[in-house]
């Protein structure tokens, strides 16, 4: 199949920036821009498609063989720690009350969260990926909202700086966000770029925002930063870890939850 003029720039810009990468280590991202032309934005994009030889960590463009520019998938992420996701998410949906305005995150840890809302609970829902939605669009009495723009394969979520300003104008109660990093120090992060700003923007509109992980997702960085531990009212997080690794977590508004069978 012949590729469209934006696949072939694509390839071109992807392949320059390899390059440059093997010539001379991480590249910074903006650096990146100038050469080729191109804003910060295309850079990101390039980088985060599911083919790119490459991937963006700390700012820099980088190697996908190096350490930690490992790339998030969500067939791959689907199966892991599952019962921990579910179990955390059963416990979340709980602080949920009927005729709340939700913003809900994407990715498989909140796929179990909307799978546990009571499934006849009045609700209005904000989201912004595909399986999100095409779960929450079986519920009867759901007013679903999907924010629209650049589908981004790797995460099934939608990006548009149309959707990201509708979602400013919105105001919802309460936000559920998923991570795909939680440091003491350093916040929470996640792998994809483009999801930070509707993250951030979800946060900043929500009266109250609640955190949710797995407990592989601990003391762990990703390349995108998007907010610090103190923005989440609570935090739940499914799973048992050591005593050890609860304690650093003491002093955060956390709260521990296993399967019945662990």
């Amino acid at each position: 199949m012949r590729k469209t003029a934006g696949a072939e720039a694509r390839a071109l810009r992807l392949a320059k920036m390899q390059e440059l990468v093997e010539a001379g280590g991480p590249l910074p991202i903006k650096q990146a821009a100038q050469r080729l032309d191109v804003t910060e934005m295309t850079i990101r994009r390039d980088l985060s498609a599911a083919d790119s030889p490459l991937a963006a960590l700390g700012g820099y463009v980088l190697a996908t063989t190096l350490p930690g520019a490992d790339r998030y998938s969500l067939d791959e992420a689907s199966d892991q720690h599952a019962a921990h996701k579910r179990v955390a998410c059963e416990r979340a949906a709980t602080w949920v009350q009927a005729h709340d305005s939700l913003f809900i995150d994407c990715g498989t840890t909140m796929a179990h969260f909307a799978e546990a809302l009571p499934p006849d609970m009045p609700l209005s829902v904000v989201c912004y990926s595909t399986n999100i939605a095409s779960i929450l669009s079986r519920r009867p009495n759901t007013q679903l909202m999907l924010l629209g723009g650049l589908y981004h394969a790797s995460s099934a979520t939608f990006f548009s700086d149309e959707g990201l300003q509708y979602l400013n104008r919105l105001g919802v109660n309460k936000a559920f966000i998923s991570a795909g990093g939680l440091d003491l120090e350093r916040g929470v992060s996640c792998s994809n770029f483009h999801e930070v700003p509707v993250k951030q923007a979800a946060i900043r509109s929500a009266s109250q925002s609640f955190l949710i992980v797995d407990e592989s997702k601990l003391n762990r960085l990703r390349p995108a930063f998007f907010s610090p531990l103190d923005a989440f009212a609570r935090i739940v997080v499914g799973g048992a870890p050591a005593p050890g690794l609860r304690k650093q977590f003491k002093d955060l508004p956390i709260e521990f939850a296993r399967p019945s069978n662990a």
